[in-house]
């Protein structure tokens, strides 16, 4: 599961009101939740977030949190 997934989860979200809401598929939300090489894209990530009535900033937190800029030598 993707971190977006795990979000969504904890929150108790029903993708199928975020698909409604957003015009994002069922399947490319699924996608999204479930497989960790598929690539979420900002304009997704607003939506979604403005779908679930949270503010963009805390599900952008959440879900890319963990990104570290690499190392410069």
């Amino acid at each position: 599961m993707t971190e977006l997934g795990l979000f969504l989860a904890k929150k108790s979200v029903n993708r199928s009101d975020v698909a409604r809401k957003t015009g994002i598929s069922k399947t490319r939300l699924s996608e999204l939740a479930n497989n960790i090489r598929t690539k979420l894209r900002a304009d997704e990530l607003y939506l979604i977030a403005l779908a679930i009535d949270i503010e963009p900033c805390e599900i952008f937190d959440e879900v890319c949190g963990n990104l570290k800029l690499e190392n410069e030598d």
